[in-house]
């Protein structure tokens, strides 16, 4: 049987003008494997440096963050390749905290509680598959600890600069004062260097998108044939919006046997599939002033690309 949510945002996406289906559908586990090789490509230079800011100003961070127990609360956690550079030192510094990683992928999750597991077994660990929001309500049930929430890797990236603030503020609803956001942005730059993170000559990236139509075909009954789709990359230097396509080689009609519908596509109609998002400083330090936040310090890389900053309430 069809995912209902999945099924619902599809038919709504394609039948739209422009098609348009979000990026959250991409991560099944044949996704999750092909985003974590992305994170390895020399091209994609976000996990390298958001890894430097972890691994070199990780002491600093904690400054930042100050004493005290607190819940570590990371959203969209992954396989937490970069926060167990903070785990460790956490776990080193014999830091008071439990962590709560949240994902709508729950392969993902099960991959990052075993690791967890098995390199700190006595760590407080409080796995939560789902919206963030509904994790983060259920949290502040369960627990009136402090908390240090992360929103890592650019995914803040994934959202227009509207929806981007309204996030935003509605995380900050769901923060008592003193609570701590720390927010990694990817930041303008040599435009070639961006286009090629997204557009990779290995085809890794056009793997990890075209995916997509599979997973349609496998979960929603689709005949995709992904031989008549490319993936297609841009980049806008002046609003810093670099978009993701999937675009459509010839007049085809598309049937989704298990949804009784069927999507119509013109030879070269383009399916938006992934807004990443790029920023400056003042950008970035407007945005944590709309959304309610006092901006307590920026951690940047050695060549200035990527930032992870800190916001309180």
């Amino acid at each position: 049987m069809a995912d209902t949510e999945f099924a619902r945002d599809v038919m709504e996406g394609l039948s739209s003008e422009p098609k348009q289906l979000s990026s959250k559908y991409f991560y099944d586990e044949i996704g999750d494997k092909l985003f974590q090789q992305i994170m390895r490509m020399p091209e994609y230079y976000l996990t390298d440096c958001e890894f430097e800011i972890l691994d070199t100003q990780k002491d600093e961070i904690l400054r930042t963050i100050g004493p005290g127990h607190f819940d570590l609360i990371e959203l969209g956690a992954g396989d937490g390749l970069k926060t167990k550079l903070l785990l460790e030192y956490f776990v080193d510094q014999e830091v008071d905290f439990r962590y709560c990683p949240i994902d709508i992928s729950g392969h993902i999750l099960n991959m990052l509680k075993t690791d967890i597991k098995q390199r700190w077994p006595k760590m407080d660990m409080h796995p939560k598959r789902g919206d963030y929001f509904a994790m983060l309500e259920s949290l502040n049930r369960d627990s009136d600890s402090r908390k240090v929430i992360l929103f890592m890797g650019a995914n803040i990236g994934n959202l227009e600069m509207g929806e981007a603030q309204r996030f935003l503020a509605s995380i900050h609803k769901n923060m008592h004062p003193g609570d701590i956001l720390i927010v990694g942005f990817d930041l303008k730059k040599d435009p070639q260097i961006i286009q090629a993170a997204y557009d990779d000559p290995a085809g890794i990236t056009e793997a990890f998108n075209l995916n997509l139509l599979t997973r349609m075909n496998r979960e929603l009954g689709a005949n995709f044939d992904v031989n008549q789709f490319d993936h297609w990359e841009t980049y806008n230097p002046v609003t810093g919006a670099a978009r993701s396509y999937i675009v459509s080689r010839s007049n085809q009609i598309v049937h989704f046997s298990l949804l009784n519908y069927d999507a119509t596509f013109s030879a070269w109609e383009a399916i938006s599939v992934e807004l990443s998002q790029k920023f400056s400083l003042s950008e970035i330090e407007d945005l944590a002033a709309k959304s309610g936040f006092h901006v307590l310090e920026h951690f940047t890389d050695s060549r200035d690309y990527f930032v992870d900053t800190i916001w309180k309430k």
